[in-house]
């Protein structure tokens, strides 16, 4: 997971004080946590714990939205599971020939590949 971006816009301005448009811009950090610098005349940066607590006090009850600046990641971890719970053997293709039987000097196995230098 990384930082994602984003800004807030904000189609009714019940406060009078912000306006419309885009009002401020942010970033949710890995734990959660989020940074957002407000714009426009009096501009300032405050740290809130989640995304959840920004919109609480500056939502304006749905008149203000999220938008993000970048697609979300893809969850990975759950896809992956099923390939780390049991342990893999590694074997060489099939249409290895004996490697004693290589010229001296060359990498023995399929391990010592060229194309896998």
């Amino acid at each position: 997971m990384r930082p994602r971006t984003f800004e807030l816009v904000r189609y009714h301005d019940l406060s009078g004080v912000s306006g419309t448009g885009v009002v401020a811009e942010g970033c949710v950090f890995t734990d959660g946590s989020v940074a957002l610098r407000w714009r426009g005349n009096n501009p300032a940066t405050a740290v809130w714990p989640d995304l959840d607590s920004v919109l609480a006090v500056h939502g304006h009850q749905g008149a203000t939205e999220v938008r993000w600046l970048e697609p979300a990641e893809p969850d990975l971890g759950s896809d992956l599971d099923h390939l780390f719970g049991a342990p893999h053997s590694v074997r060489p293709p099939s249409g290895i020939a004996d490697p004693a039987g290589l010229p001296s000097g060359h990498a023995r196995g399929w391990a010592g590949a060229r194309h896998l230098r």
